[in-house]
């Protein structure tokens, strides 16, 4: 199963975060299929960079966002369920 989720980037004590695609089982951290945004809460206001085209074709073809992601997609307009 493909998950669209965060992962993490950045320096200590300064997350900065991708969203990509990725399979389940692979750790917050590994290997993505494609990084299709980013997510910087520390701006004010936050920083949300969405490819609208790819986070759509991968939700059609399966992807489950995670929580947080589905929050940010609702932010951006983009129409996303739960996991």
């Amino acid at each position: 199963m493909v998950r669209i989720r965060l992962r993490r980037v950045g320096s200590s004590k300064n997350p900065i975060w991708r969203i990509v695609v990725a399979d389940r089982r692979s750790p917050r951290d590994g290997r993505t299929i494609e990084t299709i945004g980013q997510y910087n809460p520390q701006v004010d206001p936050s920083l949300i960079v969405i490819d609208a085209d790819r986070a759509r074709h991968w939700i059609e073809h399966g992807a489950r966002p995670t929580r947080t992601v589905a929050s940010l997609l609702r932010t951006k307009g983009i129409g996303a369920t739960g996991s």
